[in-house]
């Protein structure tokens, strides 16, 4: 059977990573969290002090874009996770702030060409399940499989309070919210690789949907996908 690249696009906390996690799990495929490589070079940027509520020093981060190393590994509980310069940081990129963070840092332009060069390598050999913003529209365009997956900002917002709290972070519903739709307006609006639908792309709205049943729907599209 002949293997094939999956790209996965979505808005924020649409379950993008799950699906596609459980979708390369089923088929023996490499799973690529590209939100999670933008969250590790904001975290990177925090620890340096190039980056502040107000203000990015764009020059530092141009100058020492080059010497982030990202690599995912499999933990031994089976978890895929993202090491930043051979430093396991999955816990602590995904606080909130981490979050907002990668959201800014991913509108330079230097940022997203180097991670987008550091993507397509690893798709070279196909078999691969990769989701972002810009996977089917800049770093993919080629993909035999093209998903956009979206849902309501409230159902969005809802599902990563639910999250954050799970965890123990201490947060107000409507803060996640306004940082929920303040991240979809960057992402759509960014001049370097912003949020778009890619035209073959095709569409799972899942605000109403179970895991399983999203899950039955991308698996019947893999499948004619690998066919075709």
């Amino acid at each position: 059977m002949k293997k094939i690249i999956v790209a996965i696009d979505g808005f924020s906390s649409c379950g993008k990573s799950t699906m596609a996690k459980s979708l390369a799990r089923e088929a023996g495929y490499v799973y690529v969290d590209t939100g999670a490589m933008y969250r590790a070079v904001a975290l990177f940027c925090l620890r340096k002090g190039w980056m502040t509520e107000s203000n990015i020093d764009v020059e530092a981060v141009e100058k020492h874009i080059s010497e982030i190393s990202l690599s995912f590994k499999t933990s031994s509980e089976g978890k895929n996770e993202i090491w930043l310069n051979g430093e396991n940081v999955e816990s602590e990129i995904r606080t909130l702030a981490v979050s907002e963070s990668a959201s800014r840092i991913s509108t330079l332009q230097a940022v997203r060409r180097e991670l987008v060069r550091q993507q397509q390598l690893m798709g070279l050999q196909k078999g691969i399940v990769m989701d972002g913003r810009d996977i089917g529209t800049v770093v993919f365009p080629e993909a035999e499989l093209k998903v956009f997956l979206t849902a309501r900002p409230e159902v969005r917002a809802r599902r990563r309070f639910d999250e954050l709290t799970a965890k123990g972070e201490q947060v107000v519903f409507e803060d996640v919210l306004r940082s929920t739709l303040e991240r979809d307006e960057r992402d759509q609006n960014r001049e370097e690789s912003p949020l778009r639908q890619a035209a073959d792309a095709q569409v799972i709205d899942n605000s109403e949907l179970t895991p399983e049943e999203q899950q039955e729907v991308l698996r019947q599209m893999f499948a004619k996908a690998v066919l075709n």
